[in-house]
C-alpha cells in the first residue's frame, strides 16, 4: 500500500535549495569584502610610493665639504719683501685693496710703482693678485667642481686679453693643484707693456697673479722671462697664504 510522502519533504527540499543559493551570494559578498580591503591596501601602498619619491627628493645627493673655509688678506698675502722686488718703489706697500661684498668669498690688492732711474729713464710695475673661494653645494656641484670651472674659465679670458699680442701659455708645477702661466705684450699708453700672469688652483680656492711692467723716458721694457719668473714665486707664496689662512691645512 503506497503511502504519501510526508508533508515535510518538499519543505526540507525548500530549505536546501535556499541554502545553497545563499552560499553564492556569501561568497560574492566576501568577495567584496576582500576587494575591498584590496583596494585600501592598493590605496595604502600608492600613498606610500607617492611619499617615496619626495623622500627621495629630501635627500639630495651628498657632495664633499669644500676644503678651504676661509680666504687670506689680500693685501697681506704677499711679504714686504716680495713688493719691494716685483715693485720698487711701490706706492704703497701695503696695497689698494678692490671693494668686495663678501671679503670670505674674494678679494683683490694690486700694487704699482715707477722707479725713475734718472737719464736712464723709468721702469714702471704693476703687480695684482685676486682670491676667488667656492663652497660646496648639493645643487650646483661641490668647491673643488666649482673652483675648476672658474680657473678654466679665468684662464681663458686672460690668454683672449684685449690687445694682448705674442700671448704663450705654459702648464708651472709646484703651484697648488693646477697653475698655468700665460705671458703676452701689450701696447698701451704709448709704450710696450709685457705681462706674466698665473693663473692658479689650490682645491676650492682661486688664485690670479698679474705682474706686468714697462720702460719709460727711453728706457727699455722689462725683460720677459724676469717677468714670470718673479710672477711664478709671488703666485706661489700667493697660495701659500691660502693654506695658512684656513690653519695651515694642505
Amino acid at each position: 500500500m503506497h503511502r504519501p510522502a510526508p508533508a515535510t519533504a518538499p519543505r526540507t527540499r525548500l530549505a536546501r535549495v535556499l541554502a545553497c543559493a545563499a552560499v553564492p551570494v556569501m561568497l560574492v559578498a566576501v568577495g567584496c569584502s576582500s576587494d575591498s580591503g584590496g583596494e585600501k591596501k592598493k590605496d595604502s601602498g600608492s600613498s606610500s610610493s607617492a611619499a617615496t619619491p619626495s623622500g627621495k627628493q629630501s635627500s639630495s645627493p651628498s657632495v664633499a665639504p669644500a676644503k678651504y673655509a676661509k680666504l687670506p688678506d689680500p693685501c697681506k698675502a704677499l711679504s714686504e719683501k716680495t713688493i719691494d722686488d716685483l715693485v720698487p718703489k711701490a706706492k704703497s706697500k701695503s696695497g689698494t685693496a678692490g671693494k668686495s661684498t663678501d671679503v670670505a668669498a674674494q678679494g683683490t690688492c694690486s700694487w704699482n710703482g715707477l722707479d725713475d732711474k734718472g737719464v736712464k729713464g723709468s721702469q714702471y710695475r704693476w703687480l695684482d693678485v685676486s682670491f676667488k673661494r667656492y663652497g660646496s653645494d648639493a645643487a650646483i656641484g661641490g668647491g673643488d667642481q666649482r673652483a675648476a670651472k672658474e680657473y678654466a674659465r679665468l684662464l681663458a679670458s686672460t690668454k683672449a686679453a684685449d690687445g694682448a699680442k705674442n700671448v704663450k701659455t705654459a702648464p708651472v708645477s709646484g703651484i697648488g693643484d693646477e697653475a698655468t702661466a700665460v705671458s703676452y705684450d701689450l701696447h698701451k699708453t704709448d709704450e710696450d707693456f709685457k705681462y706674466a700672469v698665473i693663473v692658479a688652483r689650490t682645491a676650492n680656492a682661486v688664485v690670479v697673479l698679474d705682474h706686468n711692467g714697462a720702460g719709460y723716458q727711453g728706457a727699455d721694457a722689462p725683460d720677459a722671462g724676469d717677468l714670470m719668473k718673479d710672477a711664478q714665486s709671488a703666485a706661489k707664496e700667493a697660495v701659500a697664504s691660502v693654506v695658512a689662512a684656513n690653519g695651515g691645512k694642505q
